[in-house]
């Protein structure tokens, strides 16, 4: 574990309610989270993480976009994704958005990649499904190779083959800091590890003691193949509130709507309230007093050897009055609070 282990926030933009009840613009939630990552900054917060998504309950589908807004108003935050969905992607054009975002931010941009959990993506872009595995696998092939940021020859089924071209801009620092998003499968664990990439562990559900053999195996197999030690780090869901049971009473509803809504659409049961407490107490969410996210998280990063945790701030249709809550929580009392439980271990 780093023992200057980075903490930052995550947001997928989900759409918001106003003041009044009802649900914001979609403008209005994406100039919300260009606020929220200028307070983040303001705050002293590592990193700032945008999701992209293709659905009605998200704003967000062009993170590199907004991640460039918060670019210009900030000079610290590292930014970047949660994730960039690099299977409907192209691999080029990725690596071209985010060394612009780098030129912008003064070198603070990063892109993490992943499959994604939702597929909406893949019809809109015209991918087939069928070629899921297929279409992540080359593509990962080739942005790893474009990291180089020289002449790059690659062939493939999924595009048209490179024959030593090079991608512009390059970056100031010779290459873009990539990381890859995985959920949980021990493939998706070796295949971060083989290309030398810094893995981002998605715990979105059960306890994260569970990951701690997927942790493992990252690390071994790293040094395996030759790449020594890289940075892991952990995503995971999280309220901050002055309270325990405020924090409990007030995330509940939010994270119900969002959660139900999916439900419908993959077959999950109703969010219940005991299953909620259950999660909070002994599963993923970090949700509570600062104090109590803060023991929680530090319990993550020890149980792991993280060198980074991002807490998932946003659930559901939760106000902006109430992410900026959380965000300056976790920025003056859980960030402090976690430093000195790690520095007292």
């Amino acid at each position: 574990m780093n023992d200057n282990v980075e903490l930052g926030l995550d947001t997928f933009g989900d759409l918001s309610t106003g003041p009044d009840g009802q649900s914001s613009s979609y403008a209005e939630v994406i100039r919300e989270v260009v606020a929220q990552g200028v307070l983040a900054d303001q705050l002293g917060i590592d990193y700032f993480g945008v999701g992209e998504h293709h659905r009605d309950d998200f704003a967000l589908s062009a993170p590199d976009i907004a991640l460039a807004a918060i670019a210009a108003q900030t000079t610290r935050i590292k930014l970047g994704t949660s994730v960039t969905v690099l299977s409907s992607d192209d691999p080029v054009r990725v690596y071209e958005r985010f060394a612009t975002l780098d030129a912008v931010s003064n070198g603070r941009a990063e892109v993490t990649v992943g499959r994604g959990s939702f597929t909406e993506s893949f019809p809109l872009f015209g991918f087939d499904l069928d070629s899921y595995e297929t279409l992540f696998e080359e593509k990962l092939q080739l942005l790893a190779q474009l990291r180089a940021e020289g002449p790059t020859s690659w062939s493939g089924t999924v595009r048209g083959a490179l024959t030593g071209q090079r991608v512009f801009p390059t970056t100031e620092a010779g290459a873009l800091p990539i990381w890859v998003g995985v959920g949980g499968s021990p493939e998706s664990v070796v295949r971060a590890a083989g290309y030398g990439l810094p893995m981002m562990l998605a715990i979105i559900g059960g306890a994260p003691a569970r990951f701690a053999p997927f942790a493992e195996l990252y690390r071994r197999a790293t040094l395996e193949f030759g790449h020594g030690v890289m940075p892991l780090g952990v995503h995971s869901p999280g309220f901050v509130a002055p309270d325990d049971e405020s924090a409990r009473r007030t995330l509940f509803p939010y994270m119900k709507a969002n959660r139900d809504r999916i439900g419908r659409e993959r077959g999950w049961a109703p969010l219940t309230y005991e299953a909620f407490v259950a999660d909070i107490e002994h599963g993923a969410l970090h949700v509570g007093s600062p104090e109590t996210v803060a023991g929680k998280i530090a319990d993550t990063i020890t149980t792991l050897g993280l060198s980074r945790f991002d807490l998932k701030y946003s659930a559901g249709p939760m106000p902006h009055s109430l992410l900026r809550q959380t965000i300056e929580l976790y920025g003056t009392e859980v960030i402090p609070r976690v430093r000195k439980l790690l520095a007292d271990r």
